[in-house]
Formats: C-alpha cells, sequence, structure tokens
C-alpha cells in the first residue's frame, strides 16, 4: 500500500526554520515525483516544492524560492523540506504528495498519494 507520512511542523517565531519530512513506503521511490503543498484556512492550497526522486531535479514556488530547499534520502525514501527565514504568511498545514512520472507541475490535482499533512504556525 502506498503511503506517506508528513512530520516535523510546530510554532516557530519569525525568521525561525523548520524540518519537515515525508517518509514513503508501498512504491518504487525513484519512479515517483514528491510535493510539498500547504493549505491556510480560508485560503487555497497551493503547491511549495517539487523532487523528482528519479533525476534529482526540484522546483520551487518564487515565495519560496532562496528560502526553502527540497531534498531527498532515497535509502530512507525520505524527502525532507528544509524551511527558513519563516514568516507568518508560511502558516500553513504541509502535505506530500506523490505522482508518477518527473516533469510534474503544481496543479494538485495531478498527484494520486497523499499524506495527512503536518501543521506549520509562524508567529509574528
Amino acid at each position: 500500500e502506498v503511503q506517506l507520512q508528513a512530520s516535523g511542523g510546530g510554532l516557530v517565531q519569525t525568521g525561525g526554520s523548520l524540518r519537515l519530512s515525508c517518509v514513503t513506503s508501498g512504491f518504487v521511490f525513484d519512479d515517483y515525483s514528491i510535493a510539498w503543498f500547504r493549505q491556510a484556512p480560508g485560503k487555497e492550497r497551493e503547491g511549495v516544492s517539487i523532487y523528482g526522486n528519479g533525476d534529482s531535479s526540484t522546483y520551487y514556488h518564487p515565495r519560496v524560492r532562496g528560502r526553502f530547499t527540497i531534498s531527498s534520502d532515497e535509502a530512507k525514501k525520505t524527502v525532507y523540506l528544509q524551511m527558513n527565514n519563516l514568516t507568518p504568511e508560511d502558516t500553513a498545514l504541509y502535505s506530500c504528495a506523490a505522482v508518477l512520472g518527473l516533469d510534474y507541475d503544481f496543479t494538485w490535482e495531478n498527484y494520486d498519494y497523499w499524506g495527512q499533512g503536518t501543521l506549520v504556525t509562524v508567529s509574528s
């Protein structure tokens, strides 16, 4: 069974950092793209970052480029999202998702498998 589990969220002050983890199982890791999405109450879900496990490609939403870094540990089948210089606008439920292939974008409807998410709260 395909499973994704996000963790690492918490409460931080503006300017702080968190590292999120997405532990996966049940599929051939290198065949999939793994993406991070986030959604705050009353706002639309938006893509944050994408990692193509097969070719180590990365993509970032402009709002987080330069502050967030996505990476992968193939041995652990885990994708990480290092988040630095956090602001209150980053407050959201962060979820990881997977889809077969390497050339996917932030269209969330394209992603087949989802974790339950981890809450990130950034105080002013």
